[in-house]
């Protein structure tokens, strides 16, 4: 008796033992809460103006990159720079239009190589910036009315492109209707499920709930509109900002000294109603307003994030689910008297970056300089994936997650149409190349320790003259073939 009882403790000790390193040689799920046009102004940056609780705790419990950059400020192009690991070029990646199945057709992308990998992957809202991209890499694809039946006969991503600005008030549903147009924000009295990002955080709410009884692991994004243009949210996270007391930049005019070639206007705005031509500087009660509601998208969407989070901690699949929150850029509100993206500045190329993983016990910051093809490479390791293509251009920050005092790299290159930038942790170097040359037709420099906001071009002084020749001989060397013409 007494035998038989030491033989079954034996074995259940070999049995918990057996189900324990299976339990830690499981793979890891991972959920991307990827945004659009956000700005690091996030309260865990210490912009306090800025209501993001839910963002906040995410960034209290993982590890928050202070000194992240995209790779070129425009969505579609960022995008594709991003889930392919690979850095633009003047041929690949060039704007809002990109499609990653054209200019790199060959490529393994991040989804590609997370369901090669035996992943469940589902894309819930804009991931690639066109819905028919690359639909293969993904077991699913979704957006919200994308797949509605309509009365025009488009295709899914074409009806969906007609609808996505979902004005809730009748009166600018009359206006989109009839125009394509409609203002460029909207406060209505409706619950959060409303809107589209919204619709698409209740489909991220379903999808756990069916995933939670996966044998498998899962790559599941959520893909925000906000808080990109228009600036709709529900009235309630209007009203957490007093008016009154949103301010207009300091910086809210060019920066002295910057050539007139590298100064990009942005159309984007002026396709909304109540918006004066390009070349009209926006009046002051409208930028004010246009600033309220960017906030106000900001804490809606953090919202939105806090339902997706306490979803998967009510599940119990946080402890072995990797949370990245990133966006695919910045944007400009009026900062050198400009709104949108696509421009050289900080406000267009930095972009929240927090990774929260069950394997990363190293809370806290790293001011460790990281751009958005770093992504690819590092939850390739995490994941432990199989067959990593190696053409990948980033370079995976792990090591950062585990010492956040780690440096990977001295420099990250952005691209804004013909123009190129080197970003230091200090500088800022961007050189506009000739159309058909690699000849320097106007250039920048912004020291961003003396001047973080980027209000006096420092590339004619004399002073700085030893790092404009390094930061130039940098770019045409190092970046070589991300400059060619050919």
């Amino acid at each position: 008796m007494v035998r038989t009882i030491y033989r079954i403790g034996i074995l259940s000790v070999l049995l918990s033992l057996l189900l324990s390193c299976g339990k830690e040689a499981e793979q890891p799920n991972v959920l991307l809460l990827y945004m659009d046009d956000m700005r690091p102004e996030l309260a865990c940056y210490g912009q306090e103006h800025i209501q993001s609780p839910n963002i906040d705790a995410l960034a209290a419990n993982g590890v928050k990159f202070i000194n992240a950059y995209c790779n070129v400020a425009v969505c579609g192009a960022s995008r594709a720079s991003m889930l392919s690991g690979m850095r633009p070029t003047r041929h690949r990646f060039r704007n809002y239009k990109t499609f990653v199945q054209e200019d790199t057709p060959n490529s393994v992308t991040l989804p590609q190589l997370f369901k090669e990998n035996g992943y469940t992957c589902i894309s819930n809202g804009k991931i690639y910036h066109h819905l028919d991209d690359r639909m293969n890499d993904w077991d699913e694809v979704w957006r919200p009315y994308a797949f509605d039946e309509n009365p025009d006969g488009l295709m899914p991503t074409d009806w969906w492109q007609s609808l996505w600005r979902d004005y809730m008030l009748p009166e600018n549903k009359k206006v989109y209707k009839a125009t394509d147009r409609g203002p460029a924000f909207e406060m209505a009295d409706v619950p959060d499920s409303a809107y589209i990002d919204g619709m698409m955080t209740q489909k991220v709410l379903r999808d756990l709930e069916k995933l939670k009884h996966s044998q498998v692991p899962f790559f599941l994004t959520a893909g925000f509109i906000s808080p990109h243009l228009p600036f709709n949210a529900p009235q309630h996270h209007w009203e957490k900002y007093q008016r009154e007391q949103i301010k207009q930049p300091i910086n809210n005019w060019v920066a002295q000294t910057e050539p007139e070639a590298l100064r990009t206007l942005s159309g984007e705005l002026r396709q909304y109603t109540g918006i004066p031509p390009l070349k009209e500087r926006v009046r002051d009660k409208t930028a004010v307003s246009l600033i309220h509601g960017y906030y106000a998208t900001v804490s809606y969407v953090d919202a939105l994030v806090g339902q997706i989070l306490n979803q998967l901690k009510a599940l119990e699949l946080d402890d072995n689910t990797i949370v990245v929150l990133v966006a695919d850029h910045g944007y400009n509100l009026q900062e050198h008297g400009l709104w949108g993206k696509w421009t050289h500045h900080l406000t267009s190329t930095q972009v929240p970056l927090i990774i929260s993983a069950p394997s990363v016990k190293n809370m806290g910051t790293t001011s460790a300089l990281v751009e958005l093809v770093d992504l690819y490479p590092s939850l390739a390791e995490l994941c432990q994936l199989k067959a990593v293509p190696d053409n990948l251009e980033g370079t995976s920050f792990v090591p950062i997650l585990k010492n956040h005092q780690q440096e990977t790299k001295q420099h990250v290159l952005i691209n804004n149409r013909n123009a190129f930038t080197i970003k230091t942790l200090r500088y800022s170097y961007t050189e506009l190349l000739g159309a058909n040359s690699n000849e320097t037709m106007a250039r920048a420099l912004y020291d961003h320790v003396n001047d973080q906001n980027e209000e006096i071009n420092v590339a004619e002084q004399l002073a700085y003259q030893s790092t404009v020749d390094s930061l130039h001989a940098l770019l045409h060397k190092e970046y070589k073939a991300n400059i060619a013409l050919k």
